[in-house]
């Protein structure tokens, strides 16, 4: 019952405590062949701010290439479950139109795809993944000593946040960049609650995906967004204390930083 709050003007929510739970590692991420255009249509013509491209200099179009790269990493995701059911020789349904890796990364993920920015706004979505990371550093490695994990689940913890990436002052780029955009112009600020009341409905919409497994991925997905930009915007430009995140925050930004890396992985070893 202690867990039954979230902020009301707060950049994400998130499914109330209840007697069930699932497990990633035992529903893992996979090829389902569920159509999930619709929805993305959805999220980028609706969700996401009009009138803004990618490399504006404005904080609209960073949230604009921060979901764009949550894209990615999910097109990722499904490429590489493409890849797995190819190379394994499973038969496909009828209703899987997919079964080609090669031209679904071309067309999903490739320059001359239907986002052409695709892979470059996958590499901002980690470095803001990393930098709110980095700057919740401590709080895990609190957490990881104070008995609340089991041992090994601690000691995966605090290898992943020994990673020379998080202090790299090259990844800092990206959020250097949101900061200065929120707090540029008189007024960006206050507007700031346009962008969380946005990140909460991307929470909303998921609840529209018709696939299970699809909805349960892609609702941690939007939590771990959500959750770096509350650490690295807050509501006034300059972040939050990340000592006062929700432990579902916690898991959901360590688990999308998980895929994310997973995903950037994949695009490097295939040729484009």
């Amino acid at each position: 019952m202690d867990e039954h709050y979230f902020e009301l003007d707060g950049w994400s929510r998130w499914d109330m405590p209840s007697s069930d739970y699932y497990d990633t590692e035992a529903f893992p991420e996979g090829y389902t062949g569920y159509d999930g255009s619709e929805v993305w249509e959805f999220i980028h013509d609706r969700i996401c701010f009009k009138g803004f491209a990618y490399d504006d200099d404005h904080w609209k179009a960073d949230f604009n290439k921060a979901v764009s790269g949550l894209h990615s990493m999910i097109s990722a995701q499904v490429i590489i479950g493409i890849t797995e059911k190819v190379d394994n020789g499973i038969p496909f349904a009828e209703a899987e139109v997919w079964r080609d890796p090669k031209k679904e990364f071309q067309r999903r993920l490739g320059p001359k795809g239907e986002t052409p920015q695709a892979l470059e706004n996958l590499y901002f979505f980690f470095m803001l993944l990393l930098s709110a990371t980095s700057k919740a550093s401590q709080r895990l490695l609190s957490d990881s000593m104070s008995g609340k994990m089991d041992s090994d689940t601690a000691a995966d913890l605090k290898t992943a946040l020994s990673c020379s990436l998080l202090r790299e002052n090259s990844v800092g780029a990206a959020s250097r960049k949101l900061h200065d955009h929120a707090v540029k112009d008189v007024g960006s600020v206050e507007a700031l609650w346009d962008a969380r009341m946005r990140s909460r409905d991307l929470l909303r919409i998921m609840n529209c995906v018709q696939c299970n497994k699809c909805r349960f991925h892609g609702k941690i997905a939007v939590l771990g967004l959500a959750t770096a930009m509350k650490i690295l915007v807050g509501h006034s430009g300059d972040g939050s204390d990340p000592g006062k995140l929700h432990r579902v925050e916690l898991a959901a930004l360590m688990t999308t930083l998980h895929r994310c890396s997973n995903a950037i992985k994949f695009c490097l070893e295939n040729p484009k």
